[in-house]
């Protein structure tokens, strides 16, 4: 298992992404996209090994459309995994949550979010995503 993106919900990317830029100087930047099954517009910021998954609601009914009209900011940390439906498994037994199952999600690879009973944080939701097939 391996970090993949820190994801920050927006309210619009294109009023953030000038925000964000003007302090932070990024190796590479992608062109928002669309994912569909999750109704949102994403943009990866990459710095070193690090990127960001700046996240946009599309509507009304995206997953994240309140957060993102309380301010937003911190949403999740994503992890890429090689067998989602293993590691969903072992979390579950585990006692997380799953609250999305595996769906296609960013560059077309498989994902999945679940949420984890954690007492002393509020950092409670991971998204998994399969390597990227080529």
């Amino acid at each position: 298992m391996k970090l993949h993106h820190i994801g920050i919900v927006v309210s619009k990317i294109s009023e953030s992404f000038p925000e964000i830029t003007k302090y932070i100087k990024f190796d590479e930047i992608t062109i928002p996209s669309l994912i569909a099954s999750q109704k949102v517009n994403v943009c990866f910021l990459k710095i070193g090994e690090i990127k960001l998954e700046l996240i946009e609601p599309i509507g009304d009914d995206s997953p994240v459309t309140n957060f993102a009209q309380k301010g937003g900011g911190f949403h999740h940390l994503c992890f890429e995994v090689p067998n989602i439906r293993k590691q969903l498994d072992e979390f579950v037994n585990n006692g997380a949550r799953v609250i999305v199952e595996p769906v296609k999600g960013f560059e077309d690879r498989l994902t999945a979010f679940v949420l984890f009973n954690m007492v002393h944080t509020k950092m409670n939701l991971i998204e998994l995503a399969e390597p990227r097939k080529l």
